[in-house]
């Protein structure tokens, strides 16, 4: 297996459970340095994955390697070069923050002292000096997240396994765990991350796996992934609906697209957008045609991500 410039390596990984199969056959290769998602419906087989990553769970075949390492062969190593979140946060509410972080560098076999200036250097690279004395149930839930990704970098760790991280916390939370995650990739270390939030892994993501009922079956960049979907849509929105079928008709010599109409408005797919838009708008202009809207959509992460499971649940079924 060529691991050369991947932090994360997989070939033909399976796994059973009984008579439910959790992976068949799943292929996975994450750059070093970059920010991974992987997708899919509950059931799909993600936790399972990461579990087998960070040698929580034995695969039944298949090979995987965690930075190099081997994670049958050589658990150990792979241990050392890793740190994982999990859906739950492990930060005691008893202890400060700064005591939580020291605690864990002592786990780690770090001297005091030394588990001391981590636990300091931590709390500022994820903006918690001023919170350092405080308990953790105290914080709200984006700094709560953030102690505990500080946890999981006591050692430097060479790749960190996210598994849904931002699950129950409001708007502000996520944005301060997504502003985390972005500094951690920016200092190098590479982030495989599970979600269920589409946005979060559009702005985070730098390539995206999506795997359903335990098989991979996409591997793109989020701008890819949406591209599937096919080119953006411009969108009119008629004023009036008895003029629905003149602006239809603008829209499609324009373009020499097919057109949607639906729910008061006309859309058709377009390459060159805003040639298109200029033109339509211009020309219904002339026309003297009342609208309340025109512009330009793309596809969102959302609906290729429906577009691409709902496809492999049909062909599945068939």
């Amino acid at each position: 297996m060529n691991e050369s410039g991947f932090a994360v390596r997989t070939v033909g990984l399976s796994k059973r459970y009984g008579q439910k199969v959790a992976l068949d056959g799943v292929d996975l290769a994450v750059l070093r340095g970059s920010v991974h998602g992987l997708l899919g419906p509950n059931g799909a087989g993600k936790t399972t994955t990461v579990r087998i990553l960070a040698t929580l769970t034995r695969a039944d075949a298949g090979q995987a390697s965690v930075a190099g390492h081997d994670v049958r062969s050589r658990p150990r190593e792979v241990r050392a070069s890793i740190g994982l979140v999990g859906q739950q946060t492990a930060v005691d509410d008893i202890l400060s923050a700064r005591q939580n972080l020291t605690i864990f560098g002592r786990l780690f076999r770090l001297e005091k002292a030394a588990a001391r200036r981590r636990a300091d250097e931590l709390l500022e690279l994820f903006g918690l000096q001023d919170a350092a004395k405080r308990s953790p149930k105290t914080f709200s839930g984006g700094m709560r997240r953030r102690l505990d990704l500080a946890a999981s970098m006591i050692l430097a760790p060479k790749v960190l396994f996210l598994d849904e991280p931002t699950t129950g916390l409001d708007p502000a939370g996520r944005r301060e765990v997504w502003q985390a995650v972005r500094d951690l990739a920016s200092r190098g270390t590479t982030v495989l991350l599970t979600t269920h939030y589409l946005d979060e892994a559009d702005k985070l993501c730098d390539r995206i796996s999506v795997i359903d009922q335990g098989r991979n079956f996409v591997d793109d960049t989020p701008a890819g992934l949406k591209r599937r979907m096919g080119d953006e849509r411009l969108e009119v929105a008629a004023a009036d609906p008895d003029t629905m079928s003149r602006v239809a008709e603008v829209v499609r010599r324009v373009t020499d697209a097919e057109v949607t109409v639906t729910d008061g408005s006309v859309s058709a797919p377009v390459t060159a957008g805003v040639r298109a838009l200029t033109a339509v708008a211009a020309e219904i202009d002339r026309l003297g045609l009342e609208i309340d809207d025109i512009g330009l959509r793309r596809p969102t992460l959302d609906e290729a991500f429906l577009h691409l499971t709902a496809r492999t649940t049909t062909e599945a079924a068939s």
